[in-house]
């Protein structure tokens, strides 16, 4: 069979399987729609966490970017995972003690505010709108290529699918469905990935492979081999970093903190009975996370080097155009590789700087690599499925996120609070269908490529959530002014610094130069100077304004004593 028509059947399949979990999960309260009804196993929890945390940004574009920029693209591997650890040993069990399913209902309770929970209402919809762009663009470049349809119709089928169960499902839907699309990006994640490391170093762990000897009996190792190749083209050595160490620093730290400030995240340690299961959930989700996340660097090296060779040829003089491999063909169609025949002799090369004639987008890389090895057209499909595991399952639980900080933080608390729990369940299901439309044109009209708009979206929450859940949880005398001021200043000023160097007031080439960014921080980690803005304003006014009431000091004296491994406690008990 074709590799469309193989698509067809496992994405098919893959579809029809949600599908019906959604129909058997349907919900009927509003706690079933918010947090499952809060009796998700551990185990399961952890596999739905994985699926929602891994975004088409570690499917998809994690490994690209690596394959792109060596040793530079660590930063992601390294933010991304020290986040997730961050945040289940450092905030979930707490949040989770305090009995709050939603981060503004966590700030609006803590800070005894409803101008703190708009506040907050307002940073998760910039959060999750600027995180779920990435995803629905990752849709989009999956159905552009392997249903050859175009990318805006591709936005638009994933559209469908994910109104379908995350409105009809709520996240009781959308935990069992994740559950299901963990297995599927996963499998398909590493199965390319065994395959091309046995024939490429005969390995059939890729971890091992990836610092292994290429099996074609030089004795040369996969890195260095790389290495040799990227020089001789006028690249870096793929093994030598190139970003300062504080934009390093900075962009690394800024995924960290965001990742512990993502409230699609956080609301999932709220889906399980006790606080005891959402820590073991958290370790069960790091487990199945760091499957994928050690794959990742051997999966870019291995796309990377198949790719020079496939496109340059053995000798690294170029491939005539006539002779150009199936894969570059299939992708110039989606429009995500260019060829320019500079010189005019009619063949391929891809370098560094003017000999240059190949442009690839890097989001391709992963979703092409089983294309580049010439492996198995089922192969190929299972990467597609993958892919769009990835990309719809963290969709689906930013925009239940948006969905209740609409429908619960907004309408329920501050704008309509007598509401009744069905009244309350028709406006998150209408909150969610807007979310979805919005999300839709975010992913035709993206703001950038899949993994440079997830790292902005990690920088708001570093700059706006971390800080306020910090210091709600561990210092009892920032108040609601405090909390209020630091959010505010910390968003507008990393917002304001990712449009003013992203192409709005400087040319893109401009905004690419470390000479012109504050510190030599890129917009990618600005995330940190906005935290620390936020940390250094919420103290400060803290400091100067009233202390918060008795009730609120106490309860935070609560949430941090070390029982706790039964049901959470709702602040009214207080």
């Amino acid at each position: 069979m074709s590799v469309q028509t193989w698509t067809y059947l496992i994405v098919g399949l893959s579809f029809l399987l949600y599908i019906g979990i959604a129909i058997w999960s349907r919900v009927a309260t509003t706690k079933e729609f918010y947090v499952a009804g809060g009796g998700v196993h551990p185990v399961a929890n952890g596999m739905a966490t994985a699926a929602d945390w891994m975004s088409a940004a570690s499917f998809i574009s994690m490994a690209g970017l690596i394959s792109f920029m060596g040793y530079d693209g660590a930063v992601y591997l390294l933010g991304w995972t020290g986040g997730y650890v961050l945040l289940a040993l450092l905030l979930a069990p707490y949040l989770r003690k305090f009995g709050k399913f939603t981060v503004p209902d966590f700030i609006g309770d803590r800070y005894y505010s409803d101008t703190a929970r708009l506040v907050a209402v307002v940073c998760a919809l910039f959060v999750s709108f600027t995180y779920v762009a990435g995803q629905m663009r990752g849709v989009g470049i999956v159905f552009s290529r392997f249903l050859e349809v175009d990318i805006t119709t591709g936005v638009i089928i994933g559209m469908v699918i994910v109104f379908f169960y995350a409105v009809l499902g709520g996240m009781k839907g959308i935990t069992y469905t994740q559950v299901a699309q963990y297995c599927v990006l996963i499998f398909a994640y590493l199965v390319p990935a065994i395959f091309i490391s046995i024939l490429l170093t005969g390995h059939v762990i890729p971890q091992f492979g990836f610092g292994a000897q290429v099996a074609d009996g030089s004795g040369t190792y996969l890195l260095d081999k790389l290495d040799g190749l990227n020089t001789q083209l006028g690249f870096a050595a793929y093994t030598d970093g190139s970003k300062g160490m504080i934009d390093v620093f900075a962009i690394t730290l800024a995924l960290m903190v965001g990742t512990a400030g993502l409230p699609h995240v956080i609301v999932r340690f709220f889906t399980v009975p006790k606080v005891r299961d959402a820590r073991t959930s958290a370790g069960w989700a790091l487990l199945f996370i760091a499957l994928l996340y050690t794959t990742a660097p051997a999966v870019a090296s291995f796309a990377r080097l198949n790719m020079i060779q496939t496109i340059n040829g053995p000798e690294l003089t170029g491939t005539a155009r006539a002779d150009a491999p199936a894969w570059v063909e299939n992708w110039e169609k989606t429009g995500l590789i260019k060829w320019e025949d500079k010189n005019g002799d009619g063949k391929m090369f891809y370098a560094q700087g003017e000999a240059n004639e190949m442009t690839i987008d890097r989001d391709i890389m992963v979703l092409a690599n089983p294309e580049i090895a010439n492996l198995p057209a089922w192969v190929i499909a299972l990467v597609a499925a993958g892919g769009l595991a990835a990309a719809l399952s963290t969709a689906a639980g930013l925009l239940l996120v948006i969905s209740s900080a609409i429908s619960h933080d907004l309408l329920k608390k501050v704008v309509m609070p007598n509401i009744n729990d069905k009244q309350e369940l028709l406006f998150a299901r209408l909150a969610a269908a807007v979310a979805i439309f919005i999300a839709g044109l975010l992913g035709i009209y993206p703001p950038g490529f899949v993994a440079e708009v997830v790292a902005f979206a990690f920088g708001l929450a570093a700059a706006s959530f971390f800080p306020a859940i910090l210091l709600g949880i561990f210092d009892k005398r920032t108040n609601t002014a405090g909390a209020i001021s630091g959010m505010v200043v910390g968003l507008v000023f990393t917002i304001g610094y990712i449009v003013y160097f992203k192409g709005v007031f400087m040319a893109p080439m401009a905004a690419n130069v470390p000479d012109n960014w504050l510190f030599g921080i890129s917009p990618e980690g600005i995330g940190v100077v906005g935290m620390t803005l936020n940390f250094v304003i919420a103290i400060v006014v803290s400091r100067l304004t009233a202390s918060p009431p008795k009730e609120i000091q106490d309860l935070v004296e609560h949430i941090r004593v070390p029982r706790g491994a039964g049901p959470a406690v709702h602040i009214a008990q207080h």
